[in-house]
């Protein structure tokens, strides 16, 4: 199997929004933003702006002939602010000139006044403040009131876990074209094409069918580009639907850093109880989301961490509640994992600190606990076909645990200086968008005449391989090569209504309505061919290797050659194919349902070592059984596990995202926000387990995109565990990320002290 997309980039032959031949004439486009974080508009004056020579036009709210409104899930968040800002970097005009330079300084010369108002950027103030972007939600099963006096031990705590900079490689940007008939063409860096169809539409008060935007790739995401590509595909769309010239808006790195919001910090509590021998019987957890100045999809993450509050365990009694607080920093939105990894990360938190109290090995505490078949979730749906034991119990033979934990032993004998430190980590993560409704997608297929194909779906190619998922997906259902399989751009007009590339469900969806598309054209195909041989009827006959077979013998008549029989004759070569997700529910007034097709398992063993004179430390090795299900695309998916594990223990260890009090961001450019790179890099090991066909996937595989992620969350403990050793008579706090200057805090404090890591 190759990648045709991964060669491109390699041969520096891929095309992005920034490399699209566009027609002469272009402007380009600059974004003016407001430099506090709260506070009234008194006044905005262009009038400076508007004597730099090359100024075409600077728009503003004023200007917009529409609604000025860009929410999503709620309608909170203005494409331009009109009275007030809620957060420094949100935007208030766009400045469009001859040339990007001559952009950016008008954009300079702009002058805003505004009277500040008082700024909260911690959720716990906004909550007391009572100010929350929707209200609380919770999740209960079983009894946990009544539960917590059977328990023989019962610890509280409080957890703390950071943001994280999507950092992708292309930055957010747009070029967008008027066409005839008073329309828009938009080619975006979108995971969302049809939300920037309706928006723009809304923005510009026409009908969605005059706005067509196109996705040819993006050059990352990881979420960043769900919602927050929408506003600056309308804004280039709106300059050009105004001066009906082509315009381009590409943000520069800073200003993407500090304009666009990142995952969700969260300040979260919870109360875990236990009997004697590790069972856990109860547990209790608040989670309070720290949403930014609006919705975005703050609504929807905070859902998924309720779904995964309790990650790969059976707990017989919860009561997990959740908060989404609005605060004054840029609206937090998708990341990989969609609020899954910061309630999984409370759970194993609290198992942490249990097994401090205990006296024991957290991992006894984690086995003992893990999921089984038929075992309820806080949401009600039950487990099947579940793999948590076997993929612990795999682990553990197949990475030799007991000799794992033999040689750190040895290790922290002989050494002073270094410790080092061991933790698992359990995943089980649900796979189909929570929001019932986005759990569908379409296909067009087209054969042509000299038996080449192309096919059209929602899915954006992102970096994650999944084009060449649905190339594989048409070359397997008619059994042809894949050189003559080709996927066109994400584009509304060929496909309308299109879900998000996102929540891991992509290659399901519009692989599951390319297979349909196939299997229609296919089986006109077959009455032909049964007709061109002579066959009782198309049962007879099937595809092997672009050869037909009638009874399982090869004949004569070829691929190519049916095609140009069945195209003479006037058979449709041609379908557009439907698929929703089956037998997927949720009532959000119980808090009830089913809302995953299926789930993903996993265990990840993490080793680190700690230099306990300066603070830093190595993650050693990452050693992963994981649930692929059975993996169409092995290579494609090695890569998504390994860029997802080192994406989770960024997000653990160095990645620190830092506002001031003011709401300014101070890690706004990669001087000062440190990412893993090839020098982070730990020994990083998958193994695919075995026997696990999903009959709810394409071709019996299992989603991939989200789930490794949160194998990172071991990384943390594995260095808190190594820290224990140097200092065990310390009990510290739990905050991520670990950084190594909060590391070297931790080693040095007074011993009666507790500092949050």
């Amino acid at each position: 199997m190759k990648n045709y997309d991964t060669i491109r980039h390699v041969k520096g032959e891929s095309q992005f929004v920034d490399d699209i031949l566009v027609p002469e004439g272009l402007l380009y486009a600059a974004v003016s933003c407001s430099e506090v974080a709260h506070g009234e508009i008194i006044n905005i004056d262009i009038s400076e702006a508007l004597k730099v020579e090359g100024v075409k036009i600077i728009l503003t709210a004023k200007d917009i002939p529409g609604e000025n409104q860009i929410g999503g899930i709620i309608p909170d968040e203005e494409l331009f602010a009109s009275d007030k800002v809620d957060f420094i970097g949100q935007p208030i005009a766009v400045v469009i000139a001859e040339t990007q330079l001559i952009a950016q300084e008008a954009a300079r010369k702009i002058k805003i006044d505004i009277n500040k108002l008082p700024v909260i950027t911690d959720p716990r103030e906004a909550y007391k403040a009572g100010n929350l972007i929707v209200p609380p939600r919770t999740f209960n099963l079983g009894d946990v009131e009544n539960t917590w006096e059977l328990c023989d031990h019962i610890v509280e705590g409080k957890v703390e876990s950071g943001g994280q900079e999507h950092l992708y490689l292309e930055t957010q940007g747009a070029f967008a074209y008027p066409v005839e008939g008073g329309g828009i063409k938009i080619v975006s860096s979108t995971q969302s094409p049809t939300a920037v169809q309706r928006v723009t539409a809304r923005i510009l008060n026409l009908p969605m069918h005059k706005v067509e935007v196109d996705v040819l790739r993006l050059g990352g995401a990881f979420g960043g580009k769900e919602d927050q590509a929408t506003a600056w595909a309308a804004m280039a769309g709106m300059a050009s639907y105004k001066l009906f010239k082509p315009v381009k808006l590409i943000l520069p790195r800073q200003q993407d850093m500090i304009m666009t919001g990142k995952r969700h910090p969260y300040s979260s509590d919870f109360k875990i109880g236990l009997t004697n021998d590790g069972k856990i019987l109860a547990f209790e957890t608040t989670f309070y989301q720290n949403a930014g100045a609006a919705a975005d999809l703050s609504p929807a993450v905070l859902e998924r961490t309720l779904f995964h509050c309790t990650n790969s365990y059976y707990i017989p009694n919860v009561k997990a509640t959740a908060i989404s607080c609005k605060t004054n920093l840029p609206p937090n939105t998708a990341f990989r994992g969609f609020g899954g990894p910061q309630g999984m990360f409370v759970i194993e938190s609290a198992i942490f600190k249990a097994a401090e109290q205990m006296g024991i090995d957290p991992a006894e505490i984690q086995k003992k606990n893990l999921l089984d078949e038929g075992d309820e979730f806080p949401y009600g749906q039950k487990t099947e076909k579940c793999h948590a034991k076997r993929a612990w119990n795999r682990a553990e033979d197949k990475y030799a645990v007991n000799k794992i934990k033999g040689r750190i032993k040895e290790f922290n004998l002989k050494n002073d200086i270094y410790k080092k430190g061991v933790a698992f980590m359990p995943i089980c993560f649900g796979i189909s968008f929570t929001n019932t409704s986005m759990n569908q997608a379409s296909a067009l297929v087209h054969v042509y005449t000299d038996g080449s194909i192309s096919v059209s779906t929602a899915a954006v190619e992102m970096g994650q391989g999944v084009n060449e998922k649905i190339r594989q997906v048409v070359a397997n259902s008619f059994s042809v090569n894949i050189d003559r399989v080709k996927t066109e751009t994400a584009n509304t007009s060929r496909i309308a209504n299109t879900s998000p590339t996102a929540a891991s469900s992509s290659a399901d969806l519009n692989g599951k309505a390319t297979e349909h598309a196939c299997r229609n054209i296919l089986a006109r195909l077959k009455n032909e061919a049964a007709e061109i041989l002579n066959a009782s009827s198309a049962s007879h006959i099937h595809i092997k290797d672009e050869f037909i077979y009638q009874d399982n013998i090869k004949t004569d008549l070829t691929w190519n050659e049916l095609i140009k029989i069945s195209h003479l004759k006037r058979v449709n070569l041609s379908s557009h194919a439907f698929y929703a997700t089956p037998g997927i529910h949720f009532d959000k007034e119980k808090e009830k349902g089913k809302p995953f097709a299926y789930h993903v398992y996993g265990t990840a063993i993490i080793e680190a070592t700690v230099d306990c004179l300066r603070g830093i430390y190595e993650i050693d090795s990452v050693k992963v059984i994981h649930d692929f299900g059975k993996s169409f695309s092995p290579l494609v998916d090695l890569g998504q596990a390994e860029g997802a594990i080192m994406q989770g223990l960024g997000w653990m260890t160095i990645e620190e995202v830092i506002y001031d009090e003011n709401g300014k961001l101070l890690t706004d450019a990669l001087s000062t926000y440190k990412v893993p790179d090839i020098h982070f890099t730990p020994d990083v090991q998958v193994e695919f387990l075995e026997d696990s066909e999903n009959p709810f996937g394409i071709f019996k595989s299992k989603a991939i995109g989200e789930p490794p992620l949160m194998y990172g969350i071991g990384g943390y403990f594995a260095i808190m565990n190594a820290i224990k050793e140097f200092r065990p008579d310390v009990e510290f706090n739990i905050s991520a990320p670990i950084t190594p200057e909060k590391v070297l805090l931790n080693l040095y404090s007074k011993v009666d002290e507790k500092i949050p890591i």
